[in-house]
């Protein structure tokens, strides 16, 4: 008789209710990378206008990724316990608002504040999404229902430098903000829509402070996730410096316009659509053929993703170089279903979101947080120019390297944690 109850209540996988979570969360995802990568396409003007170096523009990057690293494990936290619908409505809303305070900013602490605001709402949204578009499909497809939701990031971003540079250079950089504000806002009452599944009970880890702490050991205990979030600090360095300071350094080393520099990112960024689909795909068509398979993703896709970012750089984004940067793009979103895949498939129903969360606050304030500011003040120090910023852009092709040796650590451990929680059962709502 349980067994048939539990059956009834199991919360169902696949069918129109998952689409219609897949379709809000990754339209919310390439909005949320619109929103954020518009920025580096109007960095230049906006720096002309407001009299600002490279390292306040480096910070004003910085600090968007402070307010998602910090809030992002403690709000999915909360997710975990509340309702994962709701506060992805409500966090969409709140970074939509943000972005529009960004278009009225006249100085570095009106610029620097919505910004951090904008981090903060981003922040509740990507635990919640993965949480619920891992939980709509079956194990079996949980890669591929990662790649489409990844590839959101290079369709955002493409599509934040290409309309950006066009808005900034017809209206003014303001304009672009204003303008990218408005769907988030409507894509945000979607999500109140979408299916939900029920909140495990958890009695060790139910409330509190104390609850949250356990719930942290429960998830930090596994080796898998401790090699996992070091990796992905290491690579977010590299992949966040590289979108912030792409357009700016084609700018300086090809003499071009803020509009040309966001078609040309954009255009590498949209080769990069490539990495997203296939990396999900061959996250589970490796998977079924070894244990470590989906594991073994990020380890190739980062160590040849730096290599190509150095070269493309050494090259001065010739035809050859633009070609090295698109299969870095591509390198770099094969990783993300993977990786998304990875943070849901070894720890319990009921850290989910924290899980991701904790993914969030690693590859941020582990690497991320600090890799535009540190970029540019890298830059500053070389002398600045495009020969100054193009050698600090170098040396985060190092850093994927290392990511993805040490996503490889991460991977002896995995097939026994995926195996501790393979009799866990999601319940409907």
């Amino acid at each position: 008789m349980t067994n048939d109850r539990n059956a009834r209540e199991q919360y169902p996988t696949g069918g129109w209710r998952a689409h219609y979570v897949l379709i809000v969360c990754t339209l919310l995802y390439i909005i949320n990378y619109m929103d954020r990568q518009v920025f580096s396409v109007i960095l230049q003007p906006m720096k002309i206008d407001l009299g600002l170096s490279d390292a306040q523009c480096g910070l004003a990057s910085t600090v968007l990724i402070f307010g998602m690293a910090f809030f992002s494990f403690p709000i999915a936290y909360l997710i975990d316990r509340w309702s994962r619908r709701k506060a992805i409505a409500l966090m969409a809303i709140l970074w939509s608002a943000a972005t529009f305070a960004t278009g009225l900013a006249r100085n570095f602490a009106a610029v620097l504040i919505p910004r951090f605001f904008v981090g903060l709402g981003e922040a509740g949204f990507v635990p919640g999404g993965t949480a619920m578009i891992s939980a709509s499909y079956p194990k079996e497809r949980r890669g591929w229902a990662m790649g489409i939701f990844h590839i959101a990031i290079p369709l955002g971003a493409a599509a934040g430098v290409i309309l950006g540079g066009i808005l900034s250079v017809t209206y003014g950089w303001r304009t672009a903000f204003l303008f990218f504000a408005v769907p988030g806002v409507i894509l945000g009452l979607l999500a109140f829509f979408m299916k939900d599944y029920k909140t495990a009970e958890q009695p060790d880890t139910a409330g509190g402070i104390r609850g949250f702490f356990m719930a942290l050991v429960d998830v930090l205990k596994l080796p898998t996730m401790r090699w996992y979030y070091l990796g992905l600090g290491i690579a977010v360095f590299m992949t966040s410096s590289f979108l912030v300071w792409l357009p700016s350094l084609m700018m300086r080393m090809l003499h071009i316009t803020e509009a040309t520099a966001g078609m040309i990112t954009g255009g590498i960024g949209l080769t990069a659509i490539i990495g997203a689909p296939l990396g999900g795909f061959l996250a589970d068509f490796w998977q079924k053929r070894n244990p470590r398979g989906r594991m073994y993703i990020p380890v190739v896709a980062y160590i040849f993703g730096g290599a190509m970012l150095i070269l493309a750089v050494l090259t001065h984004f010739s035809y050859l170089g633009i070609a090295l940067a698109a299969l870095f793009g591509i390198a770099s979103a094969m990783a993300m279903p993977a990786i998304a895949a990875i943070s849901q498939d070894v720890v319990p129903v009921a850290h989910k979101g924290l899980s991701m969360g904790l993914a969030i606050f690693a590859q941020y304030m582990l690497g991320g947080a600090w890799g535009p500011y540190i970029v540019g003040f890298v830059s500053d120090k070389l002398g600045g120019g495009a020969e100054g910023l193009g050698m600090a852009i170098m040396l985060c092709g190092l850093f994927g390297i290392v990511a993805g040796i040490l996503f490889f650590v991460a991977s002896r451990t995995y097939p026994e944690d995926l195996q501790k929680v393979k009799h866990e059962t999601i319940l409907a709502e």
